[in-house]
């Protein structure tokens, strides 16, 4: 951070980025979820938001209801929202006031061992991947498993992920593996929604090691608001934002650090998993799930403008705001997407 050439802070301190860049976010994984849940993000001055469509326990039956059901949904309300399909749709949905959405995949069990399964959900939107959702597959090692490296089909999963116009992701993933996907990749590699272990001390937040590989492709560290993993007494708010944005700052640099706050409402009638899971297998007591692990609450989108002007009032400039709210998300989107 550079505060040399910071603003002098005022009480009506107020700045509103040029990009605004949610890297990740959860909806019910339901067809009947309403799509207004959106609307929060269109509160919070958000130009786009990246959705989860599927995880490793998800069929890829139920994955692909979802994705039908979302897109749309989305296509049913072109006053609000746009469907982005390619870099050039951003510059377009800005232009026309609507909130883009994409969509991503957090694990690789949907992919069915197949590379060339990469291409066919691209053109389905999604537009971001990780290869664990916390537990070991064929492909890469989770989070919450044995650590283990980056299996070959995992590399010829990367070469894909990089061919294929989408953004690569390690949220999830395990130690060895990011680190390794990190090596593999051409492109810049992402953690869409994490944490600086120093500070969340959740074995789900990554450590400075793995910081610094993911800045060292040109990646960037999407900031978390998931309560356990920032480790905040109640729900996160601005200053436990910016306590985990001015870490993650000083140890890569502003071209780094982005927002990935990993909503997830909670809607009475639907049902992320309908073909039923072990709860505990993926979520694990002892890995610092459940009563007593702190709390679930996550930052509210509708909030990220007070954070914009927090940041200024602590010494940010206006150009190093703009990236940590959207820019530097932009730049790895501009880089991965076009193929």
């Amino acid at each position: 951070m550079n505060v040399t050439t910071a603003p002098a802070p005022t009480a009506n301190t107020r700045h509103r980025p040029g990009f605004t860049w949610d890297a990740h976010a959860c909806l019910p994984l339901d067809v009947k979820t309403p799509i207004n849940l959106l609307d929060n993000y269109v509160a919070g001055n958000v130009d786009y938001v990246c959705v989860n469509v599927g995880m490793d326990m998800n069929s890829i039956a139920h994955i692909m209801r979802v994705i039908a059901a979302f897109r749309a949904k989305i296509a049913a309300h072109p006053d609000k929202y746009m469907q982005i399909e390619c870099f050039d749709d951003l510059a377009i949905a800005k232009s026309k006031g609507l909130l883009g959405v994409g969509f991503d995949l957090e694990g690789s069990v949907m992919l069915q061992d197949m590379p060339e399964m990469i291409p066919v959900f691209a053109k389905l939107g999604v537009t971001q991947i990780h290869f664990a959702y916390n537990r070991n597959n064929s492909v890469a090692g989770g989070c919450h498993d044995i650590d283990i490296p980056l299996t070959d089909l995992g590399r010829e999963m990367v070469k894909a992920v990089n061919a294929g116009g989408m953004i690569m992701d390690c949220s999830h993933t395990g130690r060895q593996s990011s680190l390794d996907i990190m090596k593999v990749s051409t492109k810049p590699v992402v953690f869409s929604h994490a944490n600086p272990k120093v500070l969340g001390g959740h074995e789900r937040c990554v450590d400075d090691e793995q910081i610094k590989a993911c800045a060292d492709t040109g990646g960037v560290i999407g900031i978390c608001g998931f309560q356990r993993f920032i480790k905040s007494p109640n729900a996160p708010e601005v200053p436990d934002m910016i306590r985990h944005i001015d870490y993650a700052v000083k140890l890569v640099g502003i071209d780094h650090v982005g927002i990935g706050l990993d909503t997830m409402p909670h809607v009475p009638g639907t049902d992320d998993f309908p073909d039923g899971i072990d709860r505990a297998y993926y979520w694990p007591a002892h890995r610092g799930y459940g009563p007593g692990a702190g709390g679930a609450a996550v930052f509210d989108p509708k909030k990220l403008p007070a954070l914009a002007d927090a940041l200024i009032v602590e010494g940010y400039t206006p150009d190093d705001v703009d990236k940590i709210m959207g820019e530097n998300f932009l730049r790895v989107a501009k880089e991965c997407w076009t193929v």
